[in-house]
């Protein structure tokens, strides 16, 4: 049987995901000039991946910004971290590349998928992908970090750790935030201040109350860091597993062998059960049907998957982007990558009006054309990522049109004409 729910997009039209969105950039350009707004500042809310890539854009164009924190420091934890040629589109305008490449590393190998007993039913060749438009590896932990060095270099870019918003307000002329902060409540303002602050972000209840549309899957997943070898097996950097109970993607974070595994799990679980159920999942799902003797945990997180979008993504003065608009499952990176082409539309938008070249209205536009990428792309194609996963693979392989193709997966050619490595990882 087809799975319902999403339209089945064939592979053609998933690469359409990556196009970015040029009608900002039309408008921009058409826009009247005649009212004239050179921005003072911007206040980003949350410093996590789209927030300091935003503010590092916005700082390098000329633009003083602030990015409040309510954490002590940067989240340097090693998450999963995959970038499409869209999102490496964006680290390049911010001049973060080559160093995300040195850091990181460039998806080589293609990706496989497979039963749970690790049986092989298709692999994609990439070999003839452009460089710069395979998937690019760099854990968010270490982006951060580069970024943040980029950002301390900028004399009008600010990061204020321990800052907590707790409240806002604007009027026609400014936006502002009052912050919980060391030294007690303190009010800053600024032109428009952008939500950038997660799923559970502030600035979208304090706009939206508890309302945030779209849906909990039903699938809990756990995701977990680990050391293992598991390239002698021959699996490659990236691999998934067709089972509708062990579900899970393989991949490698970063060159020292740090892979990224994250499987589906028994929904209602304690933290402690899904953790003391972690080393029989492994042994089920890895090569090699490893003990704890044979790798090591780093890092182990169970949580819920969504598939939401705010109703919009601007009110006055305050803009959503990121997780803090939008939410979807992890599987195809379209949520990281969705929230740096947020960010990088936005910066398109707030810097045409720092010049001139727009008025205000071009962020209503922001707000409509990155919703429709959400509906139409981002939340289709990301939930169809993981139901081709979440099925018995010997009626996959019979039924489900992205592995009625598989036989062109080894046509370097083919594989190339995708664009983005993004949309075969569904």
């Amino acid at each position: 049987m087809l799975w319902k729910g999403t339209p089945n997009l064939s592979l053609s039209q998933r690469s359409t995901y990556a196009t970015l969105p040029e009608p900002l950039n039309t408008q921009i350009a058409q826009s009247s000039q005649s009212e004239v707004m050179t921005l003072s500042k911007i206040i980003i809310v949350g410093a996590g991946p789209s927030g300091c890539v935003l503010a590092l854009l916005l700082a390098n164009a000329g633009i003083n910004v602030e990015l409040l924190e309510a954490s002590d420091k940067l989240d340097d934890s090693p998450r999963a971290s995959f970038y499409p040629w869209p999102a490496v589109y964006e680290l390049q305008r911010a001049g973060l590349l080559p160093e995300v490449r040195e850091r990181g590393y460039v998806v080589s190998d293609g990706v496989s998928w497979r039963k749970v007993d690790g049986t092989l039913l298709a692999r994609m060749d990439i070999s003839a992908v452009p460089f710069d438009r395979r998937l690019h590896g760099l854990p968010l932990g270490k982006l951060l970090q580069l970024t943040r060095e980029h950002l301390d270099r900028k004399s009008n870019a600010k990061i204020r750790y321990l800052h907590r918003v707790t409240n806002i307000d604007q009027s026609d002329a400014s936006a502002r935030v009052f912050v919980d902060t060391p030294e007690g409540e303190q009010i800053y303002s600024a032109d428009y201040i952008v939500g950038c602050d997660g799923a559970n972000s502030t600035i979208r209840r304090a706009l939206f109350g508890d309302d945030f549309p779209g849906r909990t899957w039903d699938q809990q997943i756990v995701a977990t860091n680990v050391y293992y070898d598991i390239s002698k097996y021959g699996w490659g950097q990236g691999a998934f597993i067709v089972d509708p109970e062990y579900f899970c993607l393989v991949a490698l974070l970063q060159p020292d062998g740090l892979y990224r595994v994250s499987y589906g799990e028994t929904v209602g679980l304690t933290r402690e059960e899904y953790i003391a159920r972690q080393p029989e999942k492994f042994r089920k799902i890895l090569p090699g049907s490893p003990g704890p003797e044979d790798y090591k945990l780093v890092t182990i997180n169970p949580y819920k998957i969504h598939q939401r979008c705010a109703e919009s993504f601007r009110v006055g003065r305050f803009l959503l982007a990121a997780d803090a608009a939008h939410l979807c499952n992890p599987f195809g990176g379209l949520g990281l990558t969705g929230g740096l082409v947020d960010v990088g539309n936005l910066f398109d938008c707030l810097n045409g009006i720092h010049q001139g070249l727009a008025d205000d209205s071009i962020l209503d536009r922001y707000s409509t054309v990155r919703r429709d990428m959400w509906f139409k792309i981002i939340d289709p194609v990301s939930s169809q990522n993981l139901r081709h996963l979440l099925q018995d693979p010997d009626v996959a392989m019979k039924e489900d049109p992205l592995f009625l193709e598989r036989e062109k997966f080894s046509d370097p050619e083919f594989v190339a004409s995708l664009v983005t490595v993004s949309d075969i990882l569904g």
